[in-house]
């Protein structure tokens, strides 16, 4: 049986991993060395035609994670996605007919946001977690950290050119429960299914916290 839907995706772990597969006999192996690693919240993007199936597979084979669907731009994508069974959506930006079907879907989901006017708009329509992307071309910590004075209700998974030497510095700030990146699952790891490295590299993740030591 899958893992059921979090109540918070940004409060599993500090880092989730953003995870494009092509192949999908990689899906579980892959999704046993993230968990193993301490990164039980994976993202597989809906940029390949096997993104669907590497959701169903970890879903089925890799009950101890939550999967969840990335890059989801299209209501039917929510569909699909919660029927392959993610239990939390992510999307790079939203609109409000998308907005709609991720609230319908019944499981978490973060809406992408990069401008201020963005995060206001989310929060009239009562949505207090979202993904800040591309987190270091829209501004980084500095932007961030400015949005935390007006907007303290707001918390943030900040995603888009993050890696190990600069996730300690969103993981200080106070309006972020975790970062998005996909360091700990290199192309060359996947392409060689080199699953003790990304475990290694994993574990790394796990552990980072504002001032990189363990959480």
């Amino acid at each position: 049986m899958p893992a059921p839907s979090p109540a918070s995706v940004l409060d599993l772990a500090p880092v989730v991993p953003v995870v494009v597969l092509r192949d999908t006999a990689d899906a579980v192996p892959l999704g046993r060395a993230l968990v193993a690693g301490g990164l039980p919240a994976i993202e597989v993007t809906l940029r390949t035609p096997a993104a669907l199936d590497v959701v169903r597979a970890i879903a089925d084979g890799v009950p101890d994670a939550v999967v969840g669907a990335g890059t989801v731009i299209r209501p039917e994508q929510v569909t699909a996605a919660v029927d392959a069974g993610a239990g939390f959506l992510v999307s790079p930006g939203w609109t409000d007919v998308l907005l709609e079907a991720m609230r319908a879907s019944g499981v978490p989901f973060l809406p992408g946001v990069s401008t201020t006017s963005e995060v206001v708009a989310l929060l009239e329509r009562g949505v207090r977690e979202m993904k800040f992307f591309p987190a270091q071309a829209a501004g980084g910590t500095a932007y961030l950290k400015s949005l935390s004075g007006p907007l303290p209700q707001a918390r943030f998974c900040p995603t888009g050119g993050i890696g190990p030497d600069t996730a300690p510095e969103y993981l200080a700030l106070p309006n972020v429960g975790c970062v998005g990146g996909s360091w700990m699952v290199p192309a060359d790891a996947v392409l060689a299914r080199d699953w003790a490295r990304i475990e290694r590299l994993a574990r790394a993740a796990a552990a980072l916290s504002a001032g990189g030591t363990c959480r």
